[in-house]
């Protein structure tokens, strides 16, 4: 009984000892497998490390094979990134100027092993940063605090070409560059604003004064329009007397002037003898110049009426 025992519990342990060995080789097998294959994500290259040793040839994004437990893959980012960091400049004119920007940049893919041998995975902290604050510090001594605030466009395309110079040899290549604010101190800041007030209160000015010269010389040319329709309709008015006086002297005749003559007279003789006193009457016989004078005979005496008769 005890010798069926003891063979039992020989072949238990033999049993348990199978198994165990079978899951060893199980598990070294899956590990085999899964050290012999790697996935590189989507905007990403595979840097390729042997025993240590970065290789010259990268892994592209995707399922890819390697030596088991002798090379290693590190993924590298070529997505475009944003670093955002505050700087701090001096102008032109010596204000200081702090500043907030943002890069946009990536890390194009050949590039991605020597990046990856030469700096290392935290490229943004060592290589990206100083030469952002050095490039900014360059552009901003350029300018006047004044120029950029007016010319803050320009500012960053210069800042955005220093650093493709400086960064594309190590395969960063600046996709944007944006300077999201100026600051400057509180005097410089009053000062500005009294100089806008000052020059929007001579624009102000000269409008009101360009304004009174539309004014005045509207006027003026309102004046000188009248003066000429008055001059106009006085020369109209004496131009129409000229002719009314043309055409009654070239109506009057002897025979009319003597009709006329006849007509007023009243009757009576002069009372008074003199050398004109006498009543001429011209009558014209044929034309005005052919003419027959009649004169009323001179008294030397007061003629009576038939009253004192």
């Amino acid at each position: 009984m005890n010798k069926i025992q003891e063979l039992n519990k020989d072949g238990s342990i033999k049993k348990s000892f199978k198994g165990l060995k079978i899951a060893v080789v199980a598990l070294a097998a899956i590990g085999l497998a899964a050290s012999s294959f790697t996935i590189v994500p989507a905007g990403n290259t595979g840097v390729i490390l042997t025993l240590g040793k970065v290789a010259e040839t990268s892994f592209t994004e995707g399922f890819h094979v390697k030596a088991p437990f002798i090379q290693q893959v590190e993924s590298m980012s070529n997505k475009i990134q944003v670093y955002e960091t505050p700087a701090s400049a001096v102008s032109k004119d010596l204000q200081t100027v702090s500043s907030t920007i943002a890069v946009n940049y990536r890390l194009v893919s050949d590039k991605s092993a020597d990046m990856y041998k030469n700096v290392g995975i935290d490229y943004q902290t060592v290589l990206i940063t100083p030469v952002v604050q050095e490039c900014m510090k360059s552009a901003t001594a350029k300018y006047t605090a004044e120029q950029l605030i007016t010319e803050r466009a320009a500012v960053g395309d210069e800042v955005k070409s220093d650093l493709d110079k400086k960064l594309n040899g190590y395969g960063i290549y600046i996709e944007k560059f944006n300077i999201v604010n100026f600051d400057f101190s509180a005097e410089f800041n009053t000062a500005i604003e009294a100089k806008q007030v000052a020059e929007q209160n001579l624009l102000k000015t000269k409008t009101e004064q360009e304004q009174a010269k539309v004014i005045a010389k509207t006027e003026a040319e309102k004046k000188v329009i009248a003066a000429n329709a008055e001059a106009e309709a006085i020369l109209a008015e004496a131009q129409a007397q000229a002719d009314a006086n043309k055409l009654l002297e070239e109506s009057l005749s002897n025979k009319v002037i003597a009709y006329e003559q006849i007509q007023k007279w009243n009757g009576v003789m002069p009372k008074v003898t003199g050398s004109d006193s006498g009543l001429l009457i011209n009558v014209d016989l044929e034309d005005d110049t052919a003419s027959q004078s009649y004169r009323v005979p001179e008294t030397t005496q007061p003629v009576q009426s038939e009253e004192n008769e």
